[in-house]
């Protein structure tokens, strides 16, 4: 008995495809992305400081409260607050974007 030896390639029909006969198109790479910080608008800065605010652990949590409540919990707990953020959300207590903290939006 001999057997025959060869690759597995030799049995079997090699399909090609229009993909891989093709180039890959390349995509259109996004636009470049802006810094916003020489062109940023005092809303915009007002509104970063308030989200640092927010996302600053040491103050407490702020889910559930807003910022003046989180702001006033942190003073009499000792653990001084920025003045800053005080005068900023007196000045703004009628606008609920100022008001409210980063994750008022979420369901306890």
């Amino acid at each position: 008995m001999t057997t025959k030896t060869g690759l597995i390639t030799d049995s079997f029909k090699v399909v090609k495809t229009e993909k891989r006969r093709k180039k890959r198109e390349k995509s259109p790479s996004p636009p470049p992305v802006q810094k916003e910080a020489e062109g940023e608008t005092v809303c915009g800065k007002e509104l970063n400081k308030l989200t640092q605010f927010d996302l600053d652990w040491r103050f407490g949590p702020c889910t559930g409260i807003s910022r003046l409540q989180r702001w006033e919990r942190a003073k009499l707990h000792g653990l001084n607050p920025p003045e800053d953020i005080k005068e900023l959300l007196l000045q703004t207590h009628t606008d609920p974007e100022y008001t409210q903290s980063l994750w008022s939006e979420y369901p306890l």
